[in-house]
């Protein structure tokens, strides 16, 4: 085989194992980092959220927490846990 080839042959089989390692590591990155299905955000346990509330996602900042609600409100909590504002979210017409 020339030296050509044979260089060529070890720049294809370099190539086809970063390629290998790269979509095991996306696959692992996704496995690792997606969260389950049917898995809810945490409240901090110091909040008290209103009956019936049910958290689809928290932010938090500095000195507030917002937890935006399953039924469209957005309720704005102070560092104490207790509620500041809440802010009902209409969202846009069909």
């Amino acid at each position: 085989m020339p030296p050509s080839l044979r260089w060529l042959k070890w720049l294809v089989m370099t190539l086809t194992l970063s390629l290998i390692g790269g979509v095991l590591t996306v696959v692992w990155l996704l496995v690792t980092r997606l969260p389950l299905p049917g898995a809810h955000p945490s409240v901090p346990p110091a909040l008290k959220m209103p009956a019936g509330a049910t958290a689809a996602a928290v932010t938090m900042g500095t000195g507030w927490v917002a937890v935006v609600t399953t039924d469209n409100r957005i309720l704005m909590f102070g560092a104490d846990g207790r509620l500041w504002q809440e802010i009902a979210v209409k969202p846009p017409a069909p």
